[in-house]
């Protein structure tokens, strides 16, 4: 998986940046913020998701590693593809998302491109719990180590919530490195 880019952007589009990259032009399709504030020939660092399908690789690329996590969160509600993920990170920065989504607020929800009253229900149902029900503080606090989106994916996978799998991947001693130690030293830290 490509976790990170830093490269020079070539060109952009419609949702798209296209970013140099040791000889190659990546096509990396990104939220308005962050296509917004690009600027030709300037260098530029993102955390990516590549997105597998049949018959096609697409890459993901946002400006911090939380809306990155929000955007594979919103990838797991049913109705939610790349595209409409991607327009909501395009319509409100993770903290507002966080904030509606922890009120259950479906009004401010429904305004998002592609999301009607039933999926904006459906994404407070499957996330409120995830994203820790605490609006902006969910999201703020202790920085990421790198990997720990994984330890923090596989910990939401098993059913706790954003904002516990970020203390818990936040207490890891910094000298663990190996993924499966990182996650069983959260889950430690979980348990105690």
């Amino acid at each position: 998986m490509i976790a990170t880019l830093h490269g020079t952007v070539q060109s952009i589009g419609e949702g798209a940046l296209v970013v140099a990259l040791g000889g190659l032009g990546l096509r990396v399709h990104v939220p308005e913020t962050v296509r917004s504030s690009a600027h030709l020939g300037r260098a530029v660092d993102l955390f990516t998701h590549l997105h597998v399908r049949e018959n096609e690789l697409t890459l993901y690329g946002f400006g911090s590693q939380s809306e990155r996590e929000i955007f594979l969160l919103l990838l797991g509600v049913s109705g939610v593809g790349p595209r409409t993920a991607l327009a909501v990170l395009s319509t409100f920065s993770p903290e507002t998302l966080t904030s509606a989504l922890s009120k259950g607020d479906i009004g401010i929800l429904t305004r998002i491109p592609g999301i009607g009253r039933k999926t904006a229900e459906r994404m407070v149902l499957d996330l409120r719990d995830r994203l820790g029900g605490s609006g902006v503080a969910a999201w703020g606090g202790v920085p990421l180590q790198e990997g720990d989106s994984d330890v923090i994916n596989a910990l939401t996978a098993l059913g706790y919530s954003v904002a516990e799998a970020r203390e818990a991947a936040s207490s890891v001693p910094e000298e663990v490195t190996a993924l499966d130690e990182r996650i069983l030293a959260a889950l430690r830290s979980l348990g105690s």
